[in-house]
């Protein structure tokens, strides 16, 4: 059953309402899983966020906000993920907490910030979570970030996976293409995603995938799958929100635009710029007349 709630002046944890709402927690998000194989629970809705006014605007429809490293790209202007720091995820995890009660709020570990070591991957997530107030981290990588995803989890830090087409091994991977075409890269992301699981993750995302592979991690692992790019059988569904409203011209394959907000703004600067050059704004109704 959906829930809407009433956004105001007082949805940012900044401006506490009178009666705030709990915020979803990891184990919450975690026992979805079953009321969802059972019929009895929606699939869960995921969207990243950067900024507190985006979060305040879709935090009352989402489970969960996704702070992700797609930030370098769609706020830094940068080539890929790679770039990114803690201190960027850091400071826009933080915005994005500031800015939502309800959802879960999960911040991308940034590359080279948890894989050479498990004791690395602490030392930077619990940073993160100290300096952000976000509940958990997502880290990319299959079995072999198994032991690090365990060390984690045994240490308070709620971990979630991901696997099939990872972004911050684009160099390595060649390209942003559909993961999973043979049958042995197929099996390997299976058995990526059950490692993680098994490993202690509280949900998966799998990204990017031939759509059976995703089906059958779905079947086969007991925590949440989130899906972009993979299958509408996945227990839930993550996009980056500013393809999925349009403000980008070029998309991946997988998303799907239920906007055009850059056609939108596109338009509305043009109308600022020609009452500018007209001298048509600032109107009587924008400026400051002096006390009688």
């Amino acid at each position: 059953m959906s829930t809407t709630f009433t956004i105001d002046s007082a949805t940012s944890r900044a401006t506490p309402v009178a009666a705030p709402m709990k915020r979803l927690t990891v184990p919450a998000i975690r026992r979805r899983k079953a009321a969802i194989a059972a019929g009895e629970g929606e699939p869960l809705v995921m969207l990243t966020a950067y900024t507190v006014r985006m979060a305040q605007l879709m935090d009352p429809q989402c489970d969960m906000l996704l702070v992700g490293d797609s930030l370098g790209q769609v706020i830094y202007g940068l080539p890929s993920t790679v770039p990114v720091t803690l201190e960027m995820m850091a400071a826009h995890a933080a915005a994005v907490v500031r800015g939502s009660y309800h959802a879960l709020v999960v911040v991308d570990m940034p590359f080279g910030s948890y894989e050479a070591s498990p004791e690395q991957a602490f030392e930077s997530a619990a940073r993160l979570l100290k300096e952000s107030g976000a509940a958990a981290v997502k880290l990319e990588g299959g079995s072999a970030m198994a032991p690090t995803v365990a060390f984690l989890a045994e240490r308070g830090i709620p971990v979630m996976g991901h696997v099939g087409l990872t972004p911050q091994a684009v160099n390595a991977l060649g390209g942003y293409g559909a993961r999973g075409r043979s049958a042995a890269e197929a099996a390997k992301i299976v058995g990526d995603a059950r490692a993680v699981a098994e490993a202690g993750a509280f949900a998966v995302v799998i990204e990017g995938v031939v759509e059976p592979i995703a089906v059958e991690i779905t079947n086969s692992v007991g925590v949440p799958t989130i899906g972009i790019g993979a299958s509408a059988a996945c227990d839930g569904q993550v996009l980056v929100a500013e393809d999925m409203l349009g403000l980008f011209e070029r998309t991946p394959r997988f998303v799907k635009r239920y906007g055009d907000m850059a056609g939108y703004v596109a338009e509305r600067v043009t109308a600022f710029a020609d009452e500018v050059r007209a001298r048509a704004f600032p109107g009587a109704d924008q400026v400051y007349a002096p006390k009688e």
